[in-house]
């Protein structure tokens, strides 16, 4: 990692770098449990100035994002927040990115490895149209909070984004096995905050004065997990489709226009299933580790023997993984659509032959008869294409 791409309160004093996508901000700060208690009470930022932040402005510009993505942005009203996805053209998940306006430009946010493609990739769809595309990652910094950060800290604030799930947007539809009242993340408050660059570190101290501390990535993707919040550098791999992830409920609006990959959307959503789901999974905690994101997820009995766990075929892999202040170790995790929701999994990290293995208690998150599944018996509409 280039060292100008680190931030600056890696400098501080018991600062653990995070690593893989998150290595440019830190993991924790000497404290990761009393952080994330300090984040759930709404009195910690977290450092997310690696995340990428691109621009769109000009007139035709939220019409013009309302042709692209899978979201209706035309009529997004300055400071309304929603989410948006590109797919290609099989439908699956390119880009997702937050999205608000100011009444001149759109903001965009996302993943630290996605922002000058996408910032790329826009500027080739402009054609004759009247916007303007930035990459202007170099120039701001996001913070983020579970509540609105304080009127005393906030004058650098140029924008900020409220995390719109798990509510149903217009044109949403829900995948998950539990009703909106009752989805764990119906308290979940996610607010990013866009700050000049240069004022990142005034911003932070600013909020300590007003009695805030600095949390780490640590304390942000125990919160997330637990309140089934997909995330792009976690979930989505080449083959991810939106309807595996239960984000219908905000980044795609099934009535709008024509885009790329809206066949797939409409098709898998009015005649099949998705070939995978996504799973909350309670972990054994007896290792005192947790599993690597990407460890395999067996369709086993903890009691089956380590012969007989060795034999066993994958039906799934996890995609995040953290402990949490009062559940302990917790991930998400996508599996075959067609694994019993009622049995009792096996999360296998490393080698079969020597992998340690983790009792895993799966929790449906995207349920497996989600979608309509009419008049199409097998339903699984993409199953062809991901062999």
């Amino acid at each position: 990692m280039d060292e100008n791409s680190k931030s600056p309160l890696l400098n501080r004093a018991g600062a653990v770098p995070e690593g893989g996508d998150d290595a440019a901000v830190a993991a924790h700060y000497g404290d990761p449990t009393a952080e994330q208690r300090a984040l759930a009470r709404g009195v910690a930022v977290v450092d997310l100035s690696h995340r990428s932040v691109v621009t769109v402005s000009g007139p035709d510009r939220l019409t013009w994002l309302t042709t692209l993505s899978s979201q209706q942005v035309a009529g997004l009203k300055p400071g309304e927040s929603t989410e948006l996805l590109l797919l290609d053209i099989s439908g699956r998940i390119e880009h997702d990115a937050a999205v608000v306006d100011d009444g001149e430009t759109v903001w965009l946010i996302t993943e630290n490895s996605h922002g000058g493609v996408l910032a790329q990739w826009l500027d080739s769809m402009k054609f004759m149209l009247r916007v303007e595309i930035t990459d202007r990652t170099a120039d701001y910094a996001v913070l983020a909070s579970t509540a609105a950060l304080p009127t005393s800290a906030a004058g650098a604030v140029v924008i900020g984004w409220d995390d719109p799930w798990p509510r149903l947007g217009p044109g949403a539809a829900s995948y998950a096995q539990v009703a909106e009242a009752d989805h764990p993340g119906a308290d979940w408050s996610w607010h990013l905050s866009v700050v000049p660059r240069t004022a990142l570190e005034t911003t932070v101290a600013g909020l300590e004065q007003a009695g805030w501390i600095v949390a780490g990535t640590m304390a942000a993707e125990a919160l997330r997990v637990a309140a089934w919040r997909p995330r792009l550098a976690r979930e989505v791999d080449e083959k991810t489709i939106p309807h595996e992830l239960d984000l219908i409920r905000t980044a795609v609006h099934l009535s709008k226009g024509c885009y790329k990959g809206q066949e797939t959307v409409a098709r898998v959503h009015n005649l099949g299933h998705p070939p995978r789901r996504l799973v909350f999974l309670h972990l054994d905690g007896s290792e005192h580790t947790l599993p690597a994101i990407g460890a395999d997820i067996l369709a086993a009995s903890p009691e089956a023997t380590a012969a007989e766990l060795a034999q066993e075929r994958p039906v799934g892999k996890v995609t995040s993984v953290a402990r949490h202040h009062e559940m302990g170790p917790i991930a998400l995790a996508l599996v075959k659509r067609k694994v019993d929701p009622t049995l009792q999994l096996v999360v296998r990290d490393g080698e079969a032959d020597s992998a340690t293995l983790y009792a895993a208690a799966q929790e449906v998150i995207v349920r497996p008869d989600a979608g309509q599944a009419v008049g199409r018996p097998q339903g699984d509409f993409l199953r062809g294409q991901r062999r």
